[in-house]
Formats: structure tokens, C-alpha cells, sequence
């Protein structure tokens, strides 16, 4: 059995399960029930405020100084994916900063959004609803990119990162990792 290292803090994990839970939440109740779609936006609006607070101030993994890379890097990075020739991370990988990144603007776009259209200046206003709608369906072709994503790290590394971001343990490096 593998040695095991501890990488994404409760901070990092709750604040993970939480906004899929509020999307999830705010998907499911967008023709529906309109106070708790409402309320989900607003959860993960708050969310994302936390989760800018510790990615400058958190643990070691949860900063955005430690995972994002720039364009060089992380454009090496997708080649190596796809030839199958791509280092392990044991935080957040080239890709995986990009999307955390995406995830994080879409996130505040679709709440921004939301929020606009519970305004007197903007209610009922067609073009906000629609790009509201349109950046709801973004954030979810978002979604899928990342679980896809996971899934083919969790296969080329030989480890399960959904496990990981519920218990907060990764395996330790090895030698050829970053870590």
C-alpha cells in the first residue's frame, strides 16, 4: 500500500462540495422553485469570495501561487497529455489550474448575472437572461471537461482524485512528480 500525503485542507474540500452542491442546487431549481435558485446563486457567489480568500492566504495547495502556471507551461503541459507523456502533480495540474480558473470566472459571471436580473435597472431585461442562461450552460460544458479531466488523471496516475478531494490525501511523490 502506497504512503499516503495530506494535500487539500477541509478548507479546500468543503468549499469544493459546497459549490457543486449549489450549482447542482441552482441547475436543477432554474424553471422551478425561483427563491432557491436564487439562494444557490448567492451560496456560490459567497463561495467564491472564500475560495479567493484562501487561495491567497490558505495552505500550501490551496494558494494560486503553488498551481498556476503560465501559458507556456501549461500549453507544454497539454502535449505531454496527449502523448500520454504528462508529469503527476500532486496539487493541481497545468490543466487542472486553468480550469479551476474558468470555473472560478464562470462561476462569478453567472452569479453576476443572476444578480443583475433581480434588479430594477435589469429586470426582465431579455439579453441578461439569455447570457445568464448561456453562461449557465457554459459553467456546465465546464463541469463535464473537468470530471473528464479527473477521470483521466485519476487513470493515468493510478489514483483516485475524487477519493482525494473528499479525504484530503493524495499518495506521497514519488521521484519525477511535482510536488
Amino acid at each position: 500500500m502506497r504512503a499516503t500525503v495530506n494535500v487539500w485542507d477541509p478548507c479546500v474540500r468543503i468549499f469544493h462540495w459546497s459549490l457543486v452542491a449549489s450549482f447542482a442546487v441552482a441547475w436543477l431549481s432554474a424553471d422551478e422553485i425561483k427563491d432557491l435558485h436564487e439562494w444557490a446563486g448567492y451560496a456560490a457567489a459567497a463561495l467564491i469570495t472564500f475560495r479567493l480568500a484562501i487561495g491567497f492566504a490558505g495552505s500550501r495547495y490551496a494558494r494560486f501561487t503553488q498551481f498556476i502556471r503560465g501559458p507556456r507551461e501549461t500549453l507544454s503541459y497539454t502535449k505531454d497529455v496527449i502523448f500520454n507523456r504528462e508529469a503527476r502533480f500532486l496539487g493541481h495540474n497545468p490543466l487542472g489550474a486553468l480550469m479551476v480558473v474558468a470555473l472560478l470566472t464562470s462561476t462569478v459571471l453567472v452569479a453576476g448575472t443572476g444578480w443583475l436580473q433581480t434588479t430594477d435597472a435589469f429586470w426582465g431585461i431579455e439579453w441578461v437572461e439569455e447570457t445568464h442562461e448561456m453562461l449557465a450552460n457554459v459553467m456546465l460544458a465546464l463541469v463535464a471537461l473537468h470530471v473528464g479531466g479527473v477521470v483521466l488523471g485519476s487513470l493515468r496516475h493510478s489514483e483516485n482524485l475524487v477519493r482525494a478531494m473528499i479525504t484530503g490525501r493524495k499518495p506521497a511523490p514519488e521521484p519525477g512528480d511535482v510536488a
